[in-house]
C-alpha cells in the first residue's frame, strides 16, 4: 500500500511539473482575432497579452471612429475567446480523466 502511494505522489508531482511548463509555454503560443473580413487583426498570447494590432488603412474613416472602435473590440474578444479555448485543450489534458475532489 505504502509503495502505492508513493507511486502516486510521484506521478502527481510529475503532473505538476508538466502543468507548470506547459503553462509558461503559452504565453509563446500567438492566437489571431480578427473583425470586419479581416481589416482589423488582435493577436494575443496564451497569457492574454495583446502582442499585436493590426488596422487595415482602408477601415479608418475619420467621420466614423466608432466604427473602428467596434471592429478593435470585436477583434480583441475574438482573440481572448480563441486563448480561452486553446488554454482550456491544453490544459484539459491534464485533467483528463481524473475525478480528484478539490483539485479543479
Amino acid at each position: 500500500m505504502k509503495g502505492n502511494m508513493n507511486n502516486m505522489m510521484k506521478q502527481m508531482q510529475k503532473m505538476q511539473r508538466d502543468m507548470a511548463k506547459a503553462q509558461e509555454e503559452l504565453k509563446d503560443k500567438v492566437i489571431e482575432g480578427t473583425a470586419g473580413g479581416g481589416m482589423v487583426t488582435v493577436k494575443a498570447n496564451g497569457h492574454k497579452e495583446i502582442v499585436d494590432i493590426v488596422i487595415k488603412e482602408e477601415v479608418v474613416d475619420p467621420d466614423d471612429i466608432e466604427m473602428l472602435q467596434d471592429l478593435v473590440l470585436a477583434a480583441t474578444n475574438d482573440a481572448l475567446k480563441k486563448v480561452d479555448e486553446m488554454v482550456s485543450q491544453d490544459m484539459g489534458k491534464f485533467t483528463k480523466g481524473l475525478n480528484i475532489p478539490g483539485l479543479f
